[in-house]
């Protein structure tokens, strides 16, 4: 019986120490996931960081300006591209789209609603009794 006791004992002491130690490195394991995480997120905020920098440098008023004044060259419109009022197209038909649609559905055909006789006053509310008026 002693002996039964003692493997007993012996068990739940292996099985403890194997249940610690998968404790320990499952918590290591989760400690180092946190911390390439962290370093995950300051490299993502240190790259959003270059890229309004870099988004500043580029969309300064005096280089757009500077790129306007290089590659925009307006030039003033030609005598053959201005047109009279006349000259311009109609307008075309308006058209309904969102109508043609429903009408496509048949959401306009009449449906089979029952009518409240009470909306269309076919049938008027009675008039609440008086105490005493039997």
């Amino acid at each position: 019986m002693i002996r039964l006791l003692n493997v007993l004992a012996i068990a739940c002491l292996v099985g403890t120490a194997i249940f610690a130690y998968s404790v320990k490195y499952e918590t290591m394991f989760r400690a180092e996931k946190i911390v390439q995480l962290r370093d995950q997120l300051q490299a993502e905020t240190d790259a959003i960081g270059t890229l309004r920098a870099e988004w500043e440098h580029v969309s300064r008023p005096e280089r757009i300006g500077a790129l306007a004044d290089q590659f925009l060259t307006l030039q003033s419109p030609a005598l053959t591209q201005i047109v009279p009022v006349t000259g311009l197209p109609d307008k075309g038909p308006r058209q309904d789209e969102i109508g043609q649609k429903l009408d496509a559905l048949g959401v306009q055909n009449p449906t089979n609603t029952p009518i409240d006789p009470m909306a269309t006053g076919q049938i008027t509310p009675a008039s609440p009794a008086t105490p005493g008026s039997h």
